[in-house]
């Protein structure tokens, strides 16, 4: 049923809009595979040791290259 309904669209474009429609469908399938469907699991612990702490004094100091827009 759906795929009439977008046969029958599909019919009723001009040639350059069917040419996107091509597109669009190439880019669909290309990016959009099963497995990109499945949610990936996470891993705990993967950022450890990414931060150290405690945090340097200066940390809610304005970074030097946005002194003279903070003044």
């Amino acid at each position: 049923m759906l795929e009439t309904i977008i046969l029958e669209h599909l019919q009723q474009l001009p040639e350059s809009l069917q040419q996107e429609v091509l597109h669009y469908t190439q880019f669909l399938l290309a990016n959009h595979t099963q497995a990109s469907l499945v949610p990936k699991k996470r891993q705990a612990g993967f950022l450890k040791g990414t931060f150290t702490l405690p945090l340097p004094d200066d940390f809610d100091e304005p970074l030097d290259e946005l002194k003279e827009y903070m003044e």
